[in-house]
């Protein structure tokens, strides 16, 4: 199965690509840059050029599955939030059907179910997140959506905690996201399903077995 990986140049995206790399599925990085797309290539993992701002549709050639991982960043404002996180990722789920792709996961973000109850500085955010979820998840093609807490550049632990909500801030490392996003896509228990997720005490290749 070839994996498309929308913001696979990230700091999630490239870890999603080297855990998918170690897997039996095929990661396939979009990147916006020759330079991003050479590194990948000298890493032995096939990069396409896709531009969520501009035209991308040449990426899903040949895809079977994506993980789209792809953010505006904390510091582009609201402009380039709704760009991204909300048209971006609903233009990614339009491709994805019009390209017959058989699952999506969405990396969110806890709280994206609850736009309203963010602070004013990030509620923009949580709503663009929103609208994109809730877009995926009336798209009919089987979906998965991740909602981490804040973000860390930790080691990962490789245990978490996931629910289909966590009341609370906890964090987590990118490296257990990454990890999360990858085993969600490889079982068909975590399909048509939303959760949120922090750092815990349950493998992640657990997650999906009972």
């Amino acid at each position: 199965m070839k994996v498309l990986i929308i913001g696979a140049a990230g700091k999630v995206g490239r870890l999603v690509v080297d855990k998918l790399s170690r897997t039996a599925y095929t990661p396939v990085a979009m990147v916006r840059s020759k330079k991003q797309k050479e590194t990948f290539e000298n890493q032995g993992v096939t990069a396409v050029m896709g531009d969520l701002e501009k035209d991308f549709e040449s990426a899903y050639a040949d895809v079977d599955a994506v993980i789209f991982a792809a953010g505006s960043g904390q510091d582009t404002g609201a402009e380039m939030t709704i760009i991204i996180d909300q048209e971006g990722a609903i233009k990614a789920v339009d491709r994805a059907v019009h390209f017959g792709v058989q699952r999506f996961v969405m990396l969110s973000s806890m709280a994206a179910d609850r736009p309203e109850a963010g602070s004013r500085e990030i509620k923009h955010y949580l709503f663009a997140k929103h609208r994109a979820d809730e877009y995926l998840k009336n798209s009919g093609i089987p979906y998965t959506i991740v909602r981490p807490g804040p973000l860390t550049s930790e080691a990962g632990t490789g245990k978490v905690f996931l629910n289909e909500h966590v009341n609370g801030g906890n964090s987590i490392s990118r490296d257990d996201v990454a990890s999360v996003l990858v085993e969600a896509l490889m079982q068909p228990k975590a399909e048509n399903r939303s959760f949120d997720v922090v750092e815990g005490d349950t493998f992640v290749e657990d997650l999906f077995r009972n």
